[in-house]
Protein backbone atom coordinates (compact mmCIF):
# COMPACT_ATOMS: atom_id res chain seq x y z
CA UNK A 1 0.00 0.00 0.00
CA UNK A 2 1.72 3.26 -0.85
CA UNK A 3 1.11 6.48 1.26
CA UNK A 4 -0.49 9.49 0.50
CA UNK A 5 1.60 12.49 -0.64
CA UNK A 6 1.76 14.70 2.41
CA UNK A 7 2.78 11.14 4.58
CA UNK A 8 5.51 10.30 1.63
CA UNK A 9 7.06 13.41 2.17
CA UNK A 10 7.20 13.32 5.55
CA UNK A 11 10.53 12.02 8.44
CA UNK A 12 9.61 9.15 10.49
CA UNK A 13 11.43 8.20 13.83
CA UNK A 14 11.00 4.22 14.28
CA UNK A 15 11.34 3.10 17.50
CA UNK A 16 12.97 -0.48 17.60
CA UNK A 17 12.22 -3.30 20.34
CA UNK A 18 15.13 -5.74 18.21
CA UNK A 19 16.78 -6.44 15.02
CA UNK A 20 14.40 -9.14 13.59
CA UNK A 21 11.27 -6.83 13.80
CA UNK A 22 13.12 -3.86 12.41
CA UNK A 23 14.65 -5.44 9.51
CA UNK A 24 11.89 -6.25 6.40
CA UNK A 25 9.86 -3.38 8.34
CA UNK A 26 12.54 -0.42 7.73
CA UNK A 27 13.07 -1.82 3.97
CA UNK A 28 9.61 -1.18 3.25
CA UNK A 29 8.97 1.97 5.36
CA UNK A 30 11.89 3.44 3.53
CA UNK A 31 9.88 3.19 0.04
CA UNK A 32 6.94 5.18 1.79
CA UNK A 33 8.72 8.42 3.96
CA UNK A 34 11.45 10.40 2.68
CA UNK A 35 13.54 10.39 5.51
CA UNK A 36 13.53 7.69 8.43
CA UNK A 37 15.55 7.15 11.22
CA UNK A 38 15.51 4.04 13.70
CA UNK A 39 15.44 4.91 17.59
CA UNK A 40 16.76 2.47 19.87
CA UNK A 41 16.02 2.87 23.44
CA UNK A 42 14.80 -0.66 26.00
CA UNK A 43 15.63 -0.14 29.15
CA UNK A 44 13.13 -2.95 29.83
CA UNK A 45 14.96 -5.17 28.50
CA UNK A 46 16.97 -7.70 31.03
CA UNK A 47 19.64 -9.08 32.54
CA UNK A 48 22.60 -6.63 30.64
CA UNK A 49 23.86 -9.91 28.51
CA UNK A 50 20.16 -10.01 26.87
CA UNK A 51 20.34 -6.38 26.64
CA UNK A 52 24.16 -6.16 25.06
CA UNK A 53 23.12 -9.63 22.69
CA UNK A 54 19.80 -7.68 21.52
CA UNK A 55 21.98 -4.44 21.10
CA UNK A 56 24.95 -6.23 18.91
CA UNK A 57 22.57 -7.46 16.82
CA UNK A 58 20.88 -3.93 15.94
CA UNK A 59 24.82 -2.27 15.72
CA UNK A 60 25.37 -5.27 13.20
CA UNK A 61 22.14 -4.80 10.87
CA UNK A 62 22.73 -0.92 11.24
CA UNK A 63 25.90 -1.19 9.60
CA UNK A 64 24.70 -3.35 7.19
CA UNK A 65 22.17 -1.84 5.48
CA UNK A 66 23.39 1.54 6.44
CA UNK A 67 20.80 2.96 8.67
CA UNK A 68 20.39 6.15 10.11
CA UNK A 69 19.83 5.62 13.98
CA UNK A 70 19.82 7.22 17.41
CA UNK A 71 21.05 5.58 20.02
CA UNK A 72 19.46 6.51 23.98
CA UNK A 73 22.19 3.39 25.47
CA UNK A 74 20.38 2.80 28.79
CA UNK A 75 20.50 -0.69 30.55
CA UNK A 76 17.66 1.04 32.92
CA UNK A 77 17.21 -1.86 35.50
CA UNK A 78 16.42 0.27 38.59
CA UNK A 79 14.05 3.00 36.52
CA UNK A 80 12.20 -0.06 34.81
CA UNK A 81 11.84 -1.60 38.24
CA UNK A 82 11.03 1.23 39.80
CA UNK A 83 7.78 1.74 38.03
CA UNK A 84 6.56 -1.51 37.71
CA UNK A 85 7.09 -2.79 41.56
CA UNK A 86 3.94 -3.38 42.89
CA UNK A 87 2.55 -3.09 39.61
CA UNK A 88 3.66 -6.25 37.57
CA UNK A 89 -0.40 -7.14 36.31
CA UNK A 90 0.23 -3.20 34.11
CA UNK A 91 4.27 -3.76 33.26
CA UNK A 92 3.37 -3.85 29.45
CA UNK A 93 1.17 -0.76 29.62
CA UNK A 94 4.34 1.01 31.97
CA UNK A 95 7.10 -0.69 29.35
CA UNK A 96 5.02 0.45 26.60
CA UNK A 97 4.61 3.66 28.03
CA UNK A 98 8.04 4.57 28.94
CA UNK A 99 9.50 3.57 25.66
CA UNK A 100 6.80 5.44 23.36
CA UNK A 101 7.09 8.52 25.25
CA UNK A 102 10.45 8.50 25.32
CA UNK A 103 10.24 7.84 21.29
CA UNK A 104 7.68 10.55 20.91
CA UNK A 105 10.08 13.11 22.73
CA UNK A 106 12.74 12.27 20.74
CA UNK A 107 10.42 13.05 17.67
CA UNK A 108 9.54 16.01 18.45
CA UNK A 109 12.90 17.16 19.03
CA UNK A 110 14.40 16.49 15.83
CA UNK A 111 11.51 17.39 14.23
CA UNK A 112 9.69 14.35 12.85
CA UNK A 113 6.73 14.40 11.27
CA UNK A 114 5.47 11.00 12.51
CA UNK A 115 6.95 8.46 14.94
CA UNK A 116 6.09 4.56 15.39
CA UNK A 117 7.44 1.56 17.07
CA UNK A 118 8.22 -2.56 15.48
CA UNK A 119 6.16 -3.77 18.80
CA UNK A 120 3.29 -3.33 16.68
CA UNK A 121 4.44 -5.66 14.17
CA UNK A 122 4.90 -8.75 16.96
CA UNK A 123 1.68 -11.05 17.51
CA UNK A 124 3.06 -11.41 20.82
CA UNK A 125 2.16 -7.30 22.37
CA UNK A 126 -0.75 -6.23 22.78
CA UNK A 127 -0.99 -3.64 19.61
CA UNK A 128 -4.50 -2.15 20.60
CA UNK A 129 -2.86 -0.69 24.20
CA UNK A 130 0.38 0.10 22.03
CA UNK A 131 -2.22 2.71 19.79
CA UNK A 132 -3.49 4.17 23.40
CA UNK A 133 -0.19 4.89 24.02
CA UNK A 134 0.95 6.32 21.09
CA UNK A 135 -1.93 8.11 20.92
CA UNK A 136 -1.86 9.69 23.95
CA UNK A 137 2.11 10.67 23.96
CA UNK A 138 1.87 11.69 20.14
CA UNK A 139 -1.00 14.37 21.30
CA UNK A 140 1.06 15.14 24.35
CA UNK A 141 4.21 15.82 22.40
CA UNK A 142 2.43 17.36 19.25
CA UNK A 143 4.27 14.42 16.76
CA UNK A 144 1.73 12.43 14.71
CA UNK A 145 1.58 8.15 15.93
CA UNK A 146 2.44 6.34 12.18
CA UNK A 147 0.34 2.71 13.80
CA UNK A 148 0.48 1.36 10.08
CA UNK A 149 1.94 -2.65 10.28
CA UNK A 150 3.59 -4.06 7.94
CA UNK A 151 1.83 -6.98 6.35
CA UNK A 152 4.04 -9.91 7.48
CA UNK A 153 6.94 -8.02 8.68
CA UNK A 154 7.02 -10.11 11.62
CA UNK A 155 7.44 -13.28 9.90
CA UNK A 156 9.84 -12.06 7.07
CA UNK A 157 11.59 -10.31 9.98
CA UNK A 158 12.60 -13.19 11.81
CA UNK A 159 13.36 -15.48 8.73
CA UNK A 160 15.64 -12.57 7.34
CA UNK A 161 17.39 -12.75 11.03
CA UNK A 162 18.10 -16.35 10.65
CA UNK A 163 19.67 -16.36 7.42
CA UNK A 164 21.84 -12.76 8.58
CA UNK A 165 22.99 -15.09 11.98
CA UNK A 166 21.53 -12.33 14.03
CA UNK A 167 20.46 -12.77 17.30
CA UNK A 168 16.50 -13.86 17.78
CA UNK A 169 15.15 -13.49 21.87
CA UNK A 170 13.36 -16.13 23.10
CA UNK A 171 11.42 -13.63 25.62
CA UNK A 172 9.81 -10.44 25.40
CA UNK A 173 12.80 -8.28 27.05
CA UNK A 174 11.92 -7.66 30.67
CA UNK A 175 12.79 -10.11 33.60
CA UNK A 176 9.00 -10.80 34.24
CA UNK A 177 8.56 -12.82 30.95
CA UNK A 178 12.29 -14.62 31.55
CA UNK A 179 10.50 -15.70 33.86
CA UNK A 180 7.31 -16.52 32.18
CA UNK A 181 9.53 -18.48 29.55
CA UNK A 182 11.58 -20.43 31.80
CA UNK A 183 7.93 -22.22 33.51
CA UNK A 184 6.35 -22.27 30.32
CA UNK A 185 9.15 -24.65 28.91
CA UNK A 186 9.51 -26.10 32.33
CA UNK A 187 8.82 -30.24 31.49
CA UNK A 188 9.30 -29.30 27.44
CA UNK A 189 11.57 -30.47 25.29
CA UNK A 190 14.06 -28.61 23.44
CA UNK A 191 14.63 -24.99 23.49
CA UNK A 192 12.12 -22.76 23.81
CA UNK A 193 10.41 -20.77 20.68
CA UNK A 194 12.43 -17.32 19.58
CA UNK A 195 9.28 -14.79 19.81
Amino acid sequence: MRLNSSISSGRLLLHICCAPCVIHTFSELRKDFKEIFAFWYNPNIHPFLEYQRRLGAVRIWVEREKVRILYKDDYGLKGFLRQVVYREEERCRVCYHMRLKMTAMVARKGNFHYFSSTLLLSPHQDKQLLEEIMREVGKEHSVRPYLEEVQGGWRKGMDLAREMGLYRQQYCGCIYSEGERYRRSKGARGKPKHL
